[in-house]
């Protein structure tokens, strides 16, 4: 079992699916374990630290050849891979995101943040990382399963209050366009919350005019005042 097997990505990070469950046990049980480690990590990267400034005095080139640092930086490396976010990260570059076997537990990472936004903020809050993930699976090829998730989570930005990175998902909805998204984009557009009703018709806009450069603050602003074929090239991302 290779360490970016399927197998080996469940053995790290299969736990985290509780963080989306809908019993609360379950619920509790997984950021419990979160907790944990994510204090295992701060643990390994405390001992990263103590090595280093007792070997600091051998010059960068012995120093990062000292066994103990180097145990204690492999120690720090295994440890974030159990934990989120940083196991995310322990295949770097990512190849093909639609083969890739993190796949799976990045979706998760994003589901979370969605439906359980305060909690994700206090627990795990990585701006950074909710972006650049967004933004690796704003491409075609997905799986239906998978496509249908990207869906769901599309739907789920439009309708609250936004959070940091959010636009990043205007991406997303135009690399799974589709009957399901756009009726979902509808029924939100049609509702009863105003945030929903003009975020969700910002998001068909944008659909509707591929060519124009929707995620920046920019078109969003010119949307609102009423002026949506507003296209500034400089603006973009």
């Amino acid at each position: 079992m290779t360490d970016d097997s399927p197998e080996a990505w469940h053995a790290r990070l299969g736990w985290t699916y509780g963080l989306i469950a809908r019993d609360p046990a379950e619920r509790t049980a997984a950021l419990d374990r979160l907790s944990e480690a994510r204090a295992a990590t701060q643990a390994a990267l405390d001992q990263v630290n103590k090595w280093w400034y007792r070997t600091r005095r051998l010059g960068p080139e012995k120093q990062y050849r000292n066994t103990s640092l180097r145990k204690a930086m492999g120690a720090h490396k295994d440890a974030q891979r159990h934990s989120l976010p940083g196991g995310l990260w322990s295949t770097w570059p990512l190849p093909d995101i639609t083969t890739w076997p993190g796949l799976p537990y990045a979706l998760v990472f994003l589901e979370w943040e969605a439906r359980h936004p305060q909690e994700w903020t206090e627990r795990a809050k990585a701006w950074g990382t909710k972006e650049v993930l967004i933004r690796r699976l704003a491409v075609p090829g997905h799986t239906e399963p998978v496509r249908a998730k990207l869906t769901e989570l599309v739907e789920l930005a439009v309708r609250r209050a936004y959070r940091c990175k959010d636009r990043e998902y205007i991406r997303v909805a135009r690399a799974v366009d589709g009957p399901d998204l756009r009726a979902g984009l509808a029924r939100a557009a049609d509702s009863d919350e105003p945030w929903a009703r003009t975020h969700a018709g910002y998001v068909l806009w944008a659909l509707d005019h591929p060519g124009t450069p929707a995620i920046t603050r920019h078109t969003w602003l010119a949307y609102l005042s009423g002026a949506p074929d507003c296209r500034c090239p400089e603006h973009q991302d």
